[in-house]
């Protein structure tokens, strides 16, 4: 089985889907090259990591189209497709300009199916990117993921690698619901393998990356990597962490998360996005809420703190949470209930 980077999964599944379904069609800044009149023997650059290269050489511009510099324009025509037979994947460059279309996601395109009775599909896919590391400054570097988690409505996918990224792609542009593809940029480049058939994974389905007995480290996206590397480097000194990837945050895999407690009696949040309102808080809440009676140590979260993206590059190195931060929250959870059965023991 080869190895593939997140970017050639992405763009691997997006030409698989196009030839198994002449429905799906690809819209966005530069989907096309940005070139103003790529011709069909031309090579199209394919946005600015290239996600859609060579897309348009085989499918054309009718199916490969390049927008203007509208987001309302491109996610409401997609809206608009969808509910006209197509499966548009559409791509918002960064999701930090989610502002300027949030009225068709959250009020058009994400109330559609409900406000018709359920007689009215909207199969839109919306690709998007997040994340700070790259130094792309504060206005496109957010990680703003929960807040179209919260909106009904609207699945909500952020894949930590490249084979989660194709088989989560492909349910995506499958899928008859509205669906946010958030894609971590500093992720593009991370390869493993990936097999060269089409495949899908079901939404709502978290992946154990790491077992364990001592501690339950759930991460999203990027922030994977980081736990992964943690939970490696504490089983060298016989700390067993076991690492939750819900892979989707909307529908979220709640048993998964409430059967590692249940085993491990800790929890660690780790969540890129800022603290109030995170996926971080959102989990912990669920823990506390409905197994609390499993808890040997209060809830610990890592998060990015509230404020924007730093562009100084030492800022934003400080500003995303780090192996190291997240290391010391695993400890210290361990040290709480070590503490707290000395006390009651």
């Amino acid at each position: 089985m080869a190895k593939k980077t997140v970017r050639e999964a992405i763009n691997e599944t997006l030409a698989q889907e196009m030839r198994r379904d002449p429905r799906v069609i690809v819209l966005g800044e530069d989907v096309a090259g940005g070139k103003g009149g790529t011709s069909d023997t031309e090579e199209a650059a394919g946005g600015v990591f290239g996600l859609t290269a060579g897309l348009y050489k085989e499918f054309g511009g009718r199916r490969v189209i390049d927008t203007p510099i509208t987001e309302s324009a491109i996610i409401g025509a997609a809206g608009g497709a969808a509910l006209a037979g197509m499966r548009p994947v559409a791509e918002l460059m960064f999701i930090d300009f989610i502002g300027v279309c949030l009225d068709q996601i959250m009020n058009q395109i994400a109330k559609f199916r409900y406000m018709f009775g359920g007689k009215a599909t909207t199969p839109v896919t919306i690709r998007t990117m997040i994340g700070a590391g790259m130094g792309a400054g504060p206005q496109h570097s957010g990680a703003l993921y929960p807040m179209l988690t919260m909106v009904p409505g609207l699945k909500v996918v952020v894949p930590s690698n490249a084979y989660d990224a194709k088989g989560l792609l492909a349910t995506a542009i499958r899928d008859d619901d509205p669906v946010i593809f958030c894609e971590h940029k500093a992720l593009y480049t991370e390869a493993c393998e990936v097999p060269d058939e089409d495949y899908t994974i079901p939404f709502g389905q978290a992946n154990i990356t790491r077992e364990g007995e001592h501690v339950t480290l759930v991460a999203f996206s990027r922030m994977v990597l980081f736990a992964n590397q943690v939970a490696d480097r504490l089983a060298r000194e016989g700390i067993s962490v076991e690492v939750i990837d819900p892979r989707t945050t909307s529908p979220l895999d709640e048993d998964a998360i409430f059967d590692s407690v249940d085993k491990t009696g800790r929890l660690v949040v780790v969540d890129e996005s800022n603290p109030m309102c995170s996926m971080a808080s959102e989990v912990a809440s669920l823990v506390a809420c409905e197994a609390f009676e499993c808890l040997r140590a209060p809830i610990a979260k890592v998060t990015a703190p509230h404020t924007p993206v730093p562009a100084h590059p030492e800022l934003e190195k400080e500003y995303v949470p780090s192996v190291a931060k997240i290391e010391s929250a695993v400890r210290r959870v361990l040290l709480d209930s070590d503490v707290k059965a000395a006390a009651t023991g």
